[in-house]
């Protein structure tokens, strides 16, 4: 019979916000039918005797009481023993993330990783946009100062975002064009992705979620007042949301694609009904949020299709 445990591949759950997190959301449904939770840190990732060993911790998840979470039984446990493993660690997508995957590669035959690990190293959540610049803003991928000026001259207002950053941080909007603080922000982020502002991001953003190849639901991210950031983390609002038919038809395509990929969870975004570039892979967010609003349970959605 096969070991009824989950790990969770993660930041230390100390850091984590039960009331939005969606890792804590997955584990507690799985951990109610009857599955042990195993917790590990990626720099507790080893390959000893031909064995992939996580030190880590046996954990118990709750939302009724003061302190959100248990932790039992600290052991280091061979991986393959297990029946899923979620990669749920947030972004840099560095180097530490990348060897992680190359890691785990060695034993997704044996056991179901979400997502899979070459499909995260492969899909570069900005990067694979380029798929879809079609359904964007006007959108350029660069570390070249003379791009963006030239692109700056042509939208006069843009957006400028780390290529493998996450969660609103370090996005730029730039309405006059500073050298000196272009220069830096290349410096320190290397390729950036600069998109066409769209001012209808007050109305906020769309977050569609993708599971198994299918649209399961969406939220809408509403900024607080004078900021352009639609990432709750950074302050927005999320009310429910219907989805336009062009925002259907878009996320059926990429869903499907992402399928091929064996990218199983997604989240896509969209700001006035374009495409943001936001392909998110690594560690999607948002179903306890969606689950608050609406009591639609995709966490449940999450583990049936994972089984089927």
């Amino acid at each position: 019979m096969t070991n009824k445990i989950v790990a969770i591949q993660g930041d230390h759950p100390s850091k984590l916000n039960p009331s939005t997190d969606t890792s804590i959301f997955l584990a507690k449904v799985v951990q109610d039918k009857k599955y042990k939770i195993f917790y590990y840190s990626p720099k507790d990732l080893s390959v000893i005797n031909f064995k992939v060993i996580a030190k880590g911790f046996f954990i118990k998840f709750y939302y009724n009481k003061k302190k959100f979470f248990k932790i039992f039984k600290k052991q280091k446990l061979e991986l393959s023993k297990c029946k899923f493993i979620l990669i749920r660690q947030n972004p840099p997508f560095n180097l530490e993330y990348i060897s992680t995957t190359y890691i785990l590669d060695k034993i997704k035959e044996k056991v179901k990783i979400i997502n899979n690990p070459s499909s995260i190293r492969n899909i570069s959540e900005k990067l694979y946009s380029m798929k879809y610049l079609k359904f964007m803003p006007s959108t350029i991928f660069t570390q070249n100062i003379i791009e963006i000026k030239n692109f700056f001259k042509n939208h006069k207002r843009i957006i400028l975002k780390p290529i493998h950053s996450y969660g609103g941080n370090d996005i730029l909007l730039l309405d006059k064009f500073n050298f000196n603080i272009i220069n830096k922000y290349i410096k320190k982020h290397n390729y950036i992705m600069c998109q066409k502002y769209l001012p209808k991001i007050y109305k906020g953003d769309k977050r569609v979620f993708l599971i198994n190849g299918k649209i399961v639901g969406a939220i809408s991210r509403i900024p607080k007042k004078g900021s352009y950031l639609s990432n709750l983390s950074k302050g927005a609002k999320p009310v429910n949301t219907k989805l336009t038919k062009i925002e259907k038809k878009i996320s059926e395509l990429i869903a499907k694609d992402l399928n091929k990929e064996n990218i199983f969870f997604a989240g896509i975004d969209f700001i006035d009904q374009k495409l943001n570039g936001d392909i998110n892979v690594t560690s999607p967010t948002g179903l306890k949020t969606l689950y608050d609003l609406s009591e639609i349970n995709l966490a449940k959605t999450f583990w049936k299709e994972l089984k089927a």
